[in-house]
């Protein structure tokens, strides 16, 4: 199956604008692939497709296996850490440093400060730019930024690259460089790469597949094609003149780029082995506890006795018996409770007779006082006299229970 596969899709937007129909096209894994046509034939749109900012209207788009077109909101930042992206207008983050701006691809997905530390020169190194790690971006040329671009797009180890016209600010030697790092990358790493552009001289030159589109049609797919332009004089295709210019970099920054690439291969291949040892190590060590512990035995003999043991009534039975027998359960009869029920009532009279006397005695000692160093105020002496023999007709009530009877 292609690592890339669009069956039959169509895209209508909102608007009504109809941005492609019925196209259908596989891709393979590790190639390197040209998207051309003009302006508005629908290569932005194929792209926000594998990108899941845009869903077809209807067919399917084939990423790695899964239905793009049907994945969940919350996983798609998952399958945006596997695509690589590199815009025409670069992007770059102008108050960060170069090395900062590649280090931002790997801070928001929680890769850890030691690895990111490790990988970030040696990706700038993969694209030139080892010794630029501290320049801020306004310092960089053109071409400088646009490699910036696709270190950052590297540094995460993406299976797809999409750069979406990567040499369109960029003048032709520029332009040359770029396409030839990222040919690099996809020989040497095997990295996936579609593109568009509309550099004639360059897709001419480097005779990869070329996909065209036009009004949303898929028009051509050549193996190894050219970009083409119309002759308005004899209504044909006529591949454009080559010319000849050498890429910016020396043989000796593209030998080191190609070091630093083995390198990195090497880093990702050990980061693999190591993720495997730790889980295989976890998960042997989980067993060997479980197998120590008797767990599976354990677990068998309580799944054999839950296959035979009793029905939940009949427990309930055997359980009020077992109560009965060790004299837990013992039935209270109704004299037991009226004995006990009286004996409460009377150590109830009892406290309330008490405490009755203390308050008597309390109110006494407070008239005492105010009679012989307080001259009561005419208003509440009344008041008060009246609440202390109430009182004391409560306590005479409580003194003779007898008398309710």
């Amino acid at each position: 199956m292609a690592f890339i596969e669009f069956r039959d899709v169509t895209k209508i937007y909102q608007t009504g604008t109809k941005a492609l129909s019925n196209v259908s096209f596989p891709i393979e894994e590790g190639e390197f692939v040209f998207f051309i046509g003009e302006s508005g034939a629908g290569k932005s749109t194929i792209f926000k497709l594998l990108t899941c900012e845009e869903r077809p209207t209807s067919g399917k788009v084939l990423l790695d296996k899964f239905n793009v077109g049907q994945i969940k909101a919350r996983q798609i930042p998952f399958l945006r850490r596997k695509i690589g992206m590199v815009f025409q207008d670069f992007r770059l983050i102008d108050s960060l440093t170069v090395g900062e701006n590649v280090a931002f691809a790997m801070e928001i997905i929680g890769e850890p400060r030691k690895k990111i530390r490790q990988r970030v020169p040696i990706v700038l190194a993969v694209v030139g730019l080892r010794n630029k790690i501290n320049d801020y971006p306004s310092e960089l040329s053109g071409g400088e930024k646009q490699r910036v671009s696709i270190a950052r797009a590297l540094v995460n180890r993406p299976h797809l690259i999409i750069a979406d016209e990567p040499t369109g600010d960029l003048d032709p030697v520029n332009g040359e460089s770029i396409m030839a790092l990222l040919e690099r990358i996809n020989r040497n790493n095997g990295t996936t790469i579609i593109t568009c552009s509309h550099d004639s001289t360059i897709i001419n030159k480097m005779n990869k597949r070329v996909l065209e589109v036009k009004d949303g049609v898929l028009i051509r797919d050549d193996v190894c094609g050219q970009y083409f332009r119309r002759d308005e004089r004899f209504g044909y295709y006529l591949p454009d003149q080559e010319t000849d210019s050498d890429p910016e970099r020396s043989e000796e920054e593209w030998a080191e780029g190609d070091h630093a690439m083995e390198l990195l291969k090497r880093v990702d291949q050990q980061e693999r082995e190591e993720r495997l040892k730790r889980h295989d190590s976890k998960s042997r060590r989980r067993t060997v506890d479980l197998q120590s512990e008797g767990f599976f035995d354990e677990l068998r003999r309580n799944q054999s006795e839950r296959r035979g043991r009793p029905g939940t009534r009949e427990r309930k039975e055997q359980l009020r018996k077992r109560l009965e027998e060790t004299s837990v359960h013992e039935s209270m009869d109704v004299e037991t409770m009226q004995h006990d029920m009286h004996v409460l009532r009377n150590a109830m009279l009892n406290n309330k007779q008490d405490s009755a006397e203390e308050t008597q005695s309390e109110e006494l000692s407070v008239e005492n006082a105010i009679g012989d160093n307080v001259v009561p105020r005419t208003d509440s002496s009344s008041h008060s006299q009246n609440i202390i023999r109430k009182r004391l007709e409560r306590n005479d009530v409580d003194e003779h229970p007898e008398d309710l009877s």
